[in-house]
C-alpha cells in the first residue's frame, strides 16, 4: 500500500477520534433521506460532523481499501472553519482537517 493511503487512514482515525472527544460523534445514523442529499457537504440535510461521520469517512475509508484515487481536492477545512464560527470551538478539528486537505492536494 502507498504510504499516502497509510497517512491519510491514520489522519481518518484521528478524525474519528477528535469527533468522539468532542462529542459529535453520533450513535444512529440519519435518516437514508438525508443521506441521499445531492447538495456539497450534504448542507440541507446534515451538519458538517454528520456529513464527516456518515458519508466522509466511510467514502474515504472505502478509496483507501480499494486503493483508489483520492480526492485532490476537499476543502473541508473552510467549511469547518464556518460551521465553528458562531461557537468558536472546533479548532482541533479544523487543524486535523486542515492537514486532512493539505495531504490530499499534495497527492
Amino acid at each position: 500500500m502507498q504510504s499516502i493511503y497509510l497517512e491519510v487512514a491514520d489522519q481518518l482515525l484521528q478524525l474519528e477520534m477528535e469527533l468522539r472527544r468532542e462529542g459529535l460523534w453520533q450513535a444512529e445514523p440519519p435518516a437514508p433521506e438525508a443521506l441521499a442529499s445531492t447538495e456539497p457537504f450534504c448542507i440541507d440535510t446534515l451538519t458538517l460532523p454528520q456529513w464527516l461521520q456518515f458519508v466522509f469517512l466511510p467514502r474515504m475509508s472505502q478509496l483507501i481499501e480499494l486503493e483508489q484515487p483520492l480526492p485532490r481536492q476537499c476543502g473541508i477545512a473552510p467549511i469547518a472553519e464556518e460551521f465553528f464560527r458562531e461557537t468558536g470551538g472546533g479548532g482541533s478539528l479544523i487543524a486535523l482537517l486542515t492537514e486532512i486537505d493539505v495531504r490530499l492536494q499534495q497527492g
